[in-house]
């Protein structure tokens, strides 16, 4: 199949989002194997047979579209470049974020797709199987939750701000004491992907995580959260996303707009 337009590519997504939920929720009481990343970071059957599920449809439907996945990393598109290489059709899979909580039971994990298109994110999809919610955006629509329109926090008040945060790095201890002082409380729920796309309908009102985060990670959710009027950067207020950086090197800012300077500052160094 040639490409389509961005609705049809999200609608394929989103269905394909949903296959692999199915898949996630049908395998959560009993999964079989856990294997050790690193000290911190594991992965379970689970996640790759998530990930096979979604790589074999797109292979199907778009052979001629690379793939960059967490599990099994980078596959060229048939005669194309890297994936890595910012030209191009490339989808992004995580097919399980929070996989630590989906292993120990904790209900708060997601499946992420993304299509990125020459370097920049083009369609964004985040389904969360267990609430059976799945937020989704394309370049030039709205965000959506399940259909719906959605918009960040208007909250006025930095004060009354819930803020996903992770810090690390110099002075954390005093930063993060800092952006507490500010806001009213901070949270880390173990699946970066769909806590950045709570602030696409202000469930959170922002996200902040220094470092530790990959392209798939980020490249559905960060575009969702922009679509529903957030403004998503780096840490140093640059661009949330670039293709090339490598795995677990990425920091990222997302705020309501009133409220990103101030947040930037107060995560500084």
């Amino acid at each position: 199949m040639t490409s389509g337009s961005p609705s049809d590519d999200l609608a394929f997504a989103i269905q394909l989002a949903a296959r692999a939920g199915r898949l996630l929720l049908d395998r959560s009481q009993r999964v079989e194997r856990v294997d050790y990343k690193s000290a911190k970071d594991i992965v379970t059957e689970v996640d790759h047979l998530s990930e096979a599920l979604i790589f074999e449809a797109i292979r199907r439907e778009h052979p001629d579209d690379g793939l960059l996945g967490e599990e099994t990393g980078e596959h060229r598109a048939r005669g194309g470049a890297s994936p890595t290489a910012g030209v191009g059709r490339v989808w992004i899979v995580d097919p399980l974020d929070g996989t630590i909580n989906y292993a120990n039971g904790i209900p708060f994990y997601c499946v992420s797709i993304a299509l990125v298109e020459d370097g920049r994110p083009l369609v964004a999809v985040i389904h969360d199987p267990v609430r059976g919610e799945t937020f989704a955006a394309t370049a030039a629509g709205p965000a959506t939750l399940d259909g719906e329109s959605i918009a960040t926090s208007g909250k006025e008040q930095l004060s009354d701000l819930v803020v996903s945060m992770a810090l690390s790095g110099r002075n954390v201890n005093a930063r993060s004491r800092a952006v507490r002082k500010a806001i009213r409380v901070s949270r880390s729920m173990g699946s970066a992907a769909l806590a950045l796309a709570y602030v696409g309908n202000g469930r959170f009102d922002a996200f902040v995580q220094q470092g530790g985060l990959s392209a798939w990670d980020i490249a559905a959710a960060g575009l969702i959260a922009e679509r529903g009027g957030a403004t998503v950067t780096d840490l140093a207020g640059g661009p949330w996303f670039d293709i090339a950086r490598g795995p677990k090197s990425i920091g990222i800012l997302a705020a309501p707009p009133r409220h990103h300077p101030e947040l930037l500052r107060l995560i500084g160094p």
